[in-house]
């Protein structure tokens, strides 16, 4: 449950940016400035529409190089940004599996009864932050904005009733559901779905996630929704968007830059990462079945 609060608050950083906005802007007369674009982003993460963020965060060429990426197995953008992302299919998984709510709700009682979550969630707080600002593939701009996004989360879940035994069944319930509906129990899962269809199963996930932290009290989408955005500075294709919103009642602000590539506005963080997820190699197959250690190669 820890870890799926720091995910989330991940996933809220995403964007980098926030206020609420129509998801689309098809028929516009002019392409979304650097400020739409950053409430554009959020709109699509504060809904739960992965699969619109990653339409808009990426130009169409480079969208659809991740596509051929994503069912090759090198990459697993946009998720690849999320915290303990190796573990997502390993996640989906287990809240998958036959008896999942069963097995689940007993794995919370144990950790309630030998655990201090206050003291868990300080924990897995700070070394997320660690983690963050020493380790990773990030950016500047990340590294001051991320942080920011898991202390808030993290002061709020020491106060947070995560050791309430009923609002955790009906979280783990809703979650197992949602998980059996997406089908991505897998990296081969994962694969065989593509980019747009694991993430649109995704979204259904985001939601339940969403839906369950209102339950504990933590509404991430007004947060977002309710972020202030200004045009901080702006030189030809480049610009500086400031971001001041609060999180779990901690105030957050950061700046984050922009550029403009045939006419529309991208996050120069969200470009970095999706290129560089082009260069990542396949993963190796997996090894076959041994030979019969008894059976020889006929003669020539």
């Amino acid at each position: 449950m820890l870890s799926g609060l720091l995910a989330a608050a991940l996933l809220a950083g995403l964007a980098g940016c926030g206020g609420r906005q129509d998801a689309d802007d098809a028929g516009r007369a002019e392409p979304p400035t650097p400020g739409e674009t950053v409430r554009l982003l959020t709109a699509h993460l504060a809904d739960g529409r992965l699969d619109a963020f990653a339409r808009d965060a990426v130009p169409p060429d480079l969208h659809a190089q991740l596509e051929q990426a994503w069912r090759e197995g090198r990459t697993r953008w946009p998720l690849d940004q999320l915290p303990f992302a190796p573990h997502i299919p390993r996640a989906m998984a287990a809240l998958s599996a036959p008896g999942a709510e069963r097995d689940l709700q007993q794995a919370f009682d144990r950790q309630l009864a030998n655990t201090s979550l206050a003291a868990a969630a300080e924990f897995l707080t700070v070394f997320t932050v660690q983690y963050i600002t020493r380790q990773g593939e990030f950016s500047d701009s990340e590294r001051e904005h991320y942080p920011q996004l898991v202390e808030a989360l993290g002061s709020w879940a020491m106060q947070a009733p995560l050791g309430d035994r009923a609002r955790a069944q009906a979280a783990i319930a809703a979650l197992s559901a949602a998980a059996r509906e997406a089908a991505l129990d897998s990296d081969e899962a994962f694969a065989r779905a593509g980019m747009d269809d694991s993430l649109r199963h995704m979204s259904r996930m985001a939601v339940t996630l969403r839906e369950a932290l209102q339950a504990y009290g933590l509404d991430l989408a007004a947060d977002l929704r309710a972020m202030d955005v200004q045009l901080q500075s702006q030189t030809g294709d480049m610009a500086m968007v400031r971001m001041q919103y609060r999180l779990a009642g901690s105030p957050i602000d950061t700046v984050v830059q922009l550029q403009r590539l045939d006419g529309r506005w991208y996050v120069s963080d969200f470009l970095h990462h999706a290129r560089d997820a082009l260069q990542r190699p396949a993963p190796e197959p997996a090894p076959g079945p041994p030979a019969d250690a008894g059976s020889e190669a006929p003669a020539a």
